[in-house]
């Protein structure tokens, strides 16, 4: 026996980062929208925890205690009292250390197909409590569709959605860490005058010309107020992507942004042919590796027949 579950990729339409507090986490007011680029998990009956990773970035994907399905499935076993006895099998398309959440879908399609095969039943509840214990982006990536972020993210709201948004995402060579971009974040603050920490800063907030743009279906608007503020750390350490926000724009795209901590680049379109343009324009600037189009919000976590 095994079970396939499809998992997908995220992007921060909205990332407003508080200041620094004491347990070095900042927080979030994050509007999580996801997207249809997928990662695949599949778990089968094993003598012992086993990883294989296979698809686009593969040999960036870390086999050891790093990784966060496996970690996925011994929280889980461990939970309810059993080895972690599975073979884990991720065949990847979402791209790695791209700020899309990669590793978070990972680790949520390995918890659901690991409850699945074990038949352990737990409940959305205790998924989303391992998930949380798991990482910040871990419960979105459950749950899917739309969600506002709170806390480090990991505190959901779902948001209402009509109709799709079709996005275009610039996937750019090597990847970013997401503490290095949030000390460079803190680092750009301080020395502008605006302060790093929680005392300082205001807490963060989701703009609600943003929501209302989701609850309506209004690309256009939505493209006035999509914003990310890592977006110039992103930039501080890799100015590359500034070319890249260009070309986009320049292509057609109604807005782009730095998708979450980077390097991944998101840009919205208003059409399928807008977008096909702007994807074909990215790929022919040389200005990334490879640009895919998908559409959002699509579900979490899905079981495959």
């Amino acid at each position: 026996m095994s079970v396939t579950v499809r998992v997908p990729a995220k992007v921060n339409v909205q990332l407003a980062v508080g200041g620094r507090r004491e347990d070095g986490f900042h927080g979030l007011a994050n509007v999580f929208l996801a997207v249809g680029l997928y990662d695949h998990v599949t778990a089968e009956p094993a003598d012992a925890l086993r990883l294989a990773v296979s698809g686009s970035g593969a040999d960036q994907v870390p086999l050891d205690e790093r990784n966060l399905a496996a970690r996925a499935a011994r929280l889980l076993a461990q939970r309810y009292g059993r080895e972690p006895r599975v073979a884990l099998r991720i065949e990847k398309d979402i791209p790695v250390a791209g700020g899309m959440a990669g590793g978070s879908a990972d680790a949520a399609g390995a918890l659901l197909a690991c409850d699945t095969l074990w038949g352990t039943g737990a409940s959305r509840d205790e998924l989303l409590e391992i998930c949380a214990e798991l990482g910040s982006d871990v419960p979105f990536s459950l749950v899917g569709e739309a969600a506002l972020g709170r806390g480090r993210g990991e505190l959901l709201t779902p948001l209402e959605v009509n109709g799709a948004f079709r996005w275009v995402f610039a996937l750019a060579d090597g990847g970013l860490s997401t503490p290095e971009v949030y000390g460079e974040c803190d680092r750009l603050r301080a020395a502008s005058g605006t302060g790093a920490t929680v005392a300082e800063r205001p807490e963060p907030d989701a703009s609600p010309e943003l929501l209302a743009a989701l609850r309506a279906g209004d690309a256009k608007a939505l493209a006035a107020t999509v914003g990310n503020d890592l977006q110039d750390a992103a930039l501080s350490l890799r100015p590359a992507l500034a070319e890249t926000l260009a070309v986009g724009r320049a292509a057609g795209a109604s807005a782009g942004l730095v998708s979450g901590s980077g390097p991944t680049c998101a840009f919205l379109t208003e059409s399928d042919e807008t977008a096909e343009a702007v994807a074909e324009a990215l790929r022919a600037s040389g200005s990334c590796r490879d640009a895919r189009v998908a559409r959002g919000p699509v579900p979490g976590a899905t079981l495959l027949p």
